[in-house]
């Protein structure tokens, strides 16, 4: 990975650690990822998610990927039904 075409981010939301990624595209577009990751050390998980859609500013990409992190860890901490 070449770090300064990236702009990277983190955030921790509980035990998730949420990294959207925005990545030049080349003509002002950007597209979008993440990864979130839980746990330590041998028993760490790494969960990343690219998006197809491209974006005209990194900020729009980074959003995008954030929301979707976020929606993913809040589906996983409603608790079941029994």
């Amino acid at each position: 990975m070449i770090f300064h075409d990236t702009f990277p981010t983190q955030m921790a939301v509980g035990k998730y650690l949420v990294s959207p990624l925005a990545k030049p595209q080349g003509e002002g577009q950007y597209a979008a990822s993440v990864s979130i990751r839980s746990g330590s050390g041998s028993a760490t998980h790494d969960r990343v998610m690219r998006f197809s859609g491209l974006f005209d500013s990194a900020a729009s990409a980074l959003q995008y990927a954030t929301e979707h992190a976020l929606g993913w860890i809040k589906e996983r901490s409603v608790p079941a039904c029994a």
